[in-house]
């Protein structure tokens, strides 16, 4: 039987409203780990109790199988338009590799509903082009990170955003694992340039294939989760291979998957990985998203990224929760319990690529919209939330506690250190005279609105930091009884 969380329930309950409405293209944003597949499930199979066709979209393999998988156990009836399936049109839903779609879609019925998976992949060709392909239809896009990679949001495709709960508020309710993330190090970019929205992947190898590298991975696995299910984000191929080389040799049981490795292969390593036959399964652009395996423990970052897509979808990849049995789970209080209970108390990320350092943690709190995201001036920072990192066992975490959360180091508190320069009193001139009614000026501004027009009228680089400080200087003066 297939039952929803609360959250899910007010989620479908807004997208049918704007269905209502009128509206045909609905983007719903849930985090990673949040129950996608399940939401999708569950609207499907409304729609096929109405006797309406519908796809659902997705575009990996993995995924596809994924789908079936979930999709039969809560009893939703369905074909499969993927290579390797045989057709089964009597279905009212349809799971479809996108890749398979786009050269078949002209000859089947078409749906009045569409589901994309991982729907910030829409302006690729192919699904830009069944996209375009079916106007009349209801297109419901879901995404933990509605934006492409270069931070452009979806509002070409989507009329209106559905916004589920945020990561925070999953882990605190217990429907997310809580973590910790560590930054023991993070590599220099220089001579890395950027094509397309993200670092060069060649020259990444530069920067993160080295053995010094894999070797302070290796350190830092062995500290903090020796013998726990992980999997490592790699560059490419070749690099890899090469980290798996090198954590064999430091005696732990790992293998290499990417795109290209056979089907059979591939979901025999998973298989290994799942029973704990393998410690460590490294990859190449293929686990980052929906790769639904709770009881993966460990991600560790070794591939630089500009996307904070990307990023996060590789750190959701770790925050699955594994219960133990015996709680209550209708109830925040029984679901955190059993996270505590269960063999993966808390997941690990170890960021390697100083990933951290760009977008800031997993469960900060992020601006969405369609939109997108405002681009950064050039040459000036990003200035999101701050991160502390615990200089002794390198945990991430927000700043303002006096010691570290994990570890429990009491943070060194830097004084903050204000110039005093020496000087004799001197004789009040003309000069000093001339300026005193832009003085009385600025005590005819009472109010910080008015001291922050004046300081615009005046010309000053930023108004509001001067009016702030006149204003609270005022503020003090009056406290003192002056």
């Amino acid at each position: 039987m297939l039952v929803l969380r609360e959250f899910q329930e007010q989620i479908i309950e807004q997208a049918r409203r704007h269905m209502l409405a009128g509206r045909k293209s609905i983007l719903i944003l849930s985090p990673t780990g949040s129950g996608k597949t399940v939401l999708t499930a569950h609207m499907l199979k409304t729609s096929a109790d109405k006797g309406m066709a519908s796809f659902f979209n997705v575009h990996r393999r993995e995924l596809v199988k994924q789908s079936i998988r979930t999709f039969a156990m809560v009893g939703v009836r369905h074909g499969v338009v993927s290579a390797g399936f045989l057709d089964d049109p009597r279905h009212a839903v349809q799971i479809c590799s996108v890749q398979t779609l786009v050269r078949r879609y002209h000859k089947m019925t078409p749906p009045k509903l569409i589901i994309w998976d991982e729907a910030h992949h829409i302006a690729a060709a192919g699904w830009a082009q069944i996209f375009e392909a079916f106007p009349k239809s209801f297109h419901i896009g879901l995404t933990a990170t509605p934006e492409r990679l270069d931070g452009t949001g979806l509002g070409k495709w989507f009329e209106v955003m559905v916004q589920g709960p945020t990561v925070s508020w999953l882990i605190e309710e217990g429907f997310l694992s809580p973590y910790v993330l560590y930054g023991p190090s993070t590599p220099a970019m220089d001579g890395v340039h950027t094509r397309m929205g993200d670092f060069v992947k060649s020259e990444l190898a530069v920067v993160m294939d080295r053995p010094s590298v894999t070797g302070d991975a290796i350190k830092e696995y062995t500290r903090h989760a020796a013998g726990k299910r992980a999997v490592i984000f790699c560059n490419s191929v070749e690099h890899s291979k090469h980290v798996v080389n090198q954590f064999a040799a430091a005696g732990f049981r790992a293998e290499h998957v990417d795109g290209e490795t056979p089907s059979d292969l591939r979901d025999c390593a998973i298989k290994r990985f799942e029973s704990g036959q393998t410690q460590v399964l490294c990859n190449v652009d293929l686990f980052g998203e929906g790769f639904d395996l709770p009881t993966l423990e460990v991600s560790i970052l070794l591939r630089p990224t500009q996307s904070l897509a990307l990023y996060l979808q590789q750190c959701g990849r770790a925050l699955r929760p594994v219960y133990a049995p015996g709680f209550d789970l209708s109830t925040k209080e029984g679901r955190k319990a059993a996270i505590q209970a269960g063999p993966k108390p808390y997941a690990v990320i170890l960021d390697h690529a100083g990933n951290w350092t760009r977008h800031g943690l997993p469960d900060q709190e992020r601006a969405w919209s369609l939109e997108g995201r405002v681009r950064q001036e050039r040459g000036k920072k990003d200035q999101g939330v701050p991160v502390k990192v615990c200089p002794k066992c390198f945990a991430a975490q927000f700043p303002g506690k006096p010691a570290c959360l994990y570890c429990g180091t009491v943070f060194e508190l830097k004084a903050r250190v204000i110039d005093h320069v020496e000087g004799d009193l001197a004789e009040v001139t003309k000069d000093h005279v001339v300026r005193r009614p832009a003085d009385a000026e600025r005590g005819q501004a009472k109010t910080l609105k008015e001291l922050e027009e004046l300081g615009r009228q005046r010309g000053y680089k930023r108004p509001m930091l001067w009016a702030k400080h006149v204003y609270n200087g005022r503020r003090a003066k009056r406290a003192k009884g002056g």
